[in-house]
């Protein structure tokens, strides 16, 4: 696996995430995946029918048919397989971290470009996707007040040609009590550092009370 470094601040270090907290989060979902096998629940998710509806809200941000698309942390591929039965057809390219979690996604989509890592583990050169997609990745709480979110999302809009779509818990609509492992965030804030990005930024928080999501739009 090929680790990239690019440049963050003064220097050039590699982004991603310390052995640490990539054996914790592999570890994660091994546990989950061995209670739930496929389902929403080894990745977190509360329901399937709200990962449609992260789904949907990702998705109008402006994808259409013959589109290239990275989805970061795809989990089984489950965005592909809700744009296809739309008769969305993209070029679709997801990475997930989890081995178990991927293996079984390989097995349900034998026909996808499927591979096992973060987005810090390929030197894909900048503007290789039409979009690129994040739905429930940054959720984990890896104790760094949320670098390692800032830095992949950084690492998302140089990677799009058009545009980046993701998603985040809500600290304003979530219940702090329930967040345990999870780490969720103020939006006014993680869209002030989006636009130091780009202009072209749009907040969604019109679908789910603890959930919003953000568009980056190359201009």
């Amino acid at each position: 696996m090929r680790r990239i470094f690019v440049p963050y601040g003064e220097s050039e270090v590699y982004q991603g995430m310390d052995g640490v907290q990539r054996r914790r989060l592999i570890q994660r979902h091994e546990h989950s995946y061995s209670e739930f096998g496929y389902s929403p629940e080894s990745l977190h998710w509360g329901s399937r029918g709200t990962q449609k509806v992260r789904f949907k809200v990702l998705a109008e941000i402006g994808v259409s048919g013959g589109d290239s698309l990275l989805d970061v942390g795809c989990g089984f591929a489950d965005l592909y397989s809700w744009l296809k039965g739309r008769d969305v057809a993209v070029a679709y390219t997801g990475i997930d971290l989890s081995p178990d979690i991927l293996g079984r996604a390989i097995e349900l989509n034998p026909e996808l470009n499927l591979l096992q890592g973060e987005i810090f583990d390929f030197d894909w050169p900048l503007q290789s996707f039409d979009w690129v997609f994040l739905s429930g990745t940054l959720n984990w709480d890896l104790g760094d007040n949320g670098d390692y979110a800032r830095r992949v999302i950084t690492r998302m809009f140089r990677l799009c040609r058009k545009g980046v779509a993701f998603n985040m818990l809500d600290s304003l609509g979530l219940d702090a009590s329930l967040v345990g492992q999870l780490i969720a965030f103020e939006p006014d804030e993680i869209m002030e550092f989006c636009t130091t990005i780009t202009p072209d930024c749009q907040l969604r928080s019109d679908y789910l009370t603890d959930d919003f999501t953000i568009y980056m739009r190359r201009v």
